[in-house]
């Protein structure tokens, strides 16, 4: 059961009852957050809008009152006293949080509260339009309205008629817009969100005719396709095909082993049956003795052809495709590998050289592999190109390019089979030697995986030359 890791956010891990990652509940998972959010970034923004509104009405009955109050002192001669009437209605207040302030420039403070007096910069003059301002009274913030007028009791002095509010009543009213709005928003959210719902769960059946398709196969592993696949579906499907691709790869492989081995291997098994039922029929020590030079002879055959085709699958495996290669000298790993066969080359009666480059010749390359590479080369020399033959192996460095090459001055190949000699199984005609044919094939394979060209010509003697032309190593360090 695949469960969700514990390092993951929970806003990651909607998993449905048997504890699967749900895809529909993952997207409305991630649509329902910011729905909320956007629900509560829309409340501050109508508040903040109420709150814009609410002041601006605030402070034009605020502005009217003092404008009032002018006219009122203005037309009544009161001795620049205010009546208690009009002392009343300017104090009222269910909080008590409403000031006025009238002062005369001559007598001072008049009536109201003296702290609520205009800041010292801000310029008066008589007749002008109210005059809006901030202050704190008893830890309160007051908004206020000034006007100046002139004294209807004393032609030379002046008033200055202040009316000030709290803030509670803007507040209220902005909170009140606020109350009203909140349930219509958080009914289109959940419209919205409902739709969504909806969307997604009709939106995700697009994905049941791909299913489906995908569920009628049995053993089909061709490409699914971009027939029926949303886009946003298509970088899945696309590296599902890749797999499916590596698979028909492999199991191409499994049964090009399979039919090769059942080809390679029926001759040398029926040659076995042959001669143990000759062995048994004729128990004499002549026959016996023959029969068993004949099976191990065939035996041997068998194993190598086994060695040989196990050899091929293993540089035809995908595996081999994404093992990192290592910076390797060909100048000090090719004698190194032929210190290790030079005792087959004398047995063979072939003096085997090696000419190597002045200078440290790099490649990117897998020592395993071209091992195998070089072995099966000395191979195909040691057998073919006959005893008191000269074999060279020669690294060397041209134009850029590391080359790995092998000659002899054997018998050589007919210039038109030069071409097939990589191909598996071919073996040039007229040959008196046995062989399995896969040698070269597993050169060439090897050689692919590296990035490399083979090369078959006809050498300066005669006889075969094989060249291994390299890329330059493309690891930028370089070792000694």
């Amino acid at each position: 059961m695949n469960r969700a890791r514990p390092s993951q956010p929970w806003l990651y891990r909607k998993l449905t009852p048997d504890g699967r990652q749900s895809l529909h509940r993952r997207l409305l998972s991630f649509l329902l957050v910011p729905l909320m959010l956007m629900l509560l970034v829309e409340s501050l923004v109508t508040y903040s809008g109420a709150l814009i509104y609410s002041n601006h009405v605030h402070d034009s009955d605020l502005a009217d009152n003092v404008a009032t109050l002018a006219e009122m002192l203005s037309k009544q001669d009161m001795n620049d006293q205010i009546s208690e009437q009009a002392r009343f209605l300017l104090e009222y207040d269910p909080q008590g949080h409403n000031y006025f302030n009238v002062s005369s420039q001559k007598h001072g403070l008049l009536a109201g509260t003296e702290t609520l007096l205009p800041p010292a910069d801000m310029t008066l003059t008589v007749d002008s339009e109210p005059r809006l301002y901030n202050l704190v009274i008893d830890r309160h913030t007051v908004r206020a309205a000034t006007v100046r007028i002139p004294s209807s009791h004393d032609p030379g002095d002046q008033l200055t008629l202040t009316i000030g509010e709290t803030l509670h009543d803007r507040h209220e009213r902005a909170k009140e817009i606020l109350l009203l709005s909140i349930p219509a928003q958080a009914m289109l959210i959940a419209g919205v969100f409902a739709l969504v719902w909806y969307g997604v769960r009709i939106g995700l059946r697009v994905l049941d005719p791909l299913t489906e398709r995908l569920a009628a196969r049995e053993h089909d592993l061709a490409p699914i396709g971009d027939i029926d696949v949303p886009v946003e579906i298509l970088p899945l499907t696309r590296t599902i095909d890749g797999l499916f691709a590596r698979l028909r790869g492999t199991l191409a492989l499994q049964d090009r082993f399979i039919a090769d081995a059942a080809h390679q291997l029926r001759t040398p098994l029926a040659g076995l049956r042959v001669h143990v039922e000759r062995a048994q029929g004729d128990p004499s020590p002549a026959t016996v003795r023959d029969a068993l030079e004949h099976i191990q002879r065939l035996t041997h055959r068998a194993s190598r052809t086994s060695t040989q085709l196990l050899a091929l699958t293993r540089a035809q495996s995908p595996e081999h495709e994404t093992h990192p290669l290592d910076l390797i000298d060909l100048n000090r790993l090719i004698p190194d590998l032929l210190s290790l066969r030079v005792h087959e080359a004398l047995a063979a009666g072939v003096d085997l050289g090696y000419d190597g480059a002045s200078e440290p010749v790099w490649i990117d390359g897998d020592r395993t592999t071209l091992q195998e590479l070089l072995d099966n080369l000395l191979d195909n020399c040691l057998r073919y190109a006959g005893r008191r033959s000269v074999v060279t192996v020669a690294v060397s460095l041209s134009n850029g390019r590391p080359s790995l090459s092998i000659e002899d001055n054997g018998p050589g190949v007919p210039p038109e089979f030069l071409a097939r000699l990589g191909e598996r199984f071919f073996r040039v005609p007229g040959s008196c030697e046995e062989g399995t044919g896969l040698g070269l094939a597993i050169v060439q394979r090897i050689a692919e995986r590296h990035r490399a060209q083979v090369l078959f010509l006809r050498g300066n003697e005669g006889g075969l030359r094989v060249e291994v032309v390299f890329p330059p190593a493309r690891t930028a360090r370089r070792s000694s």
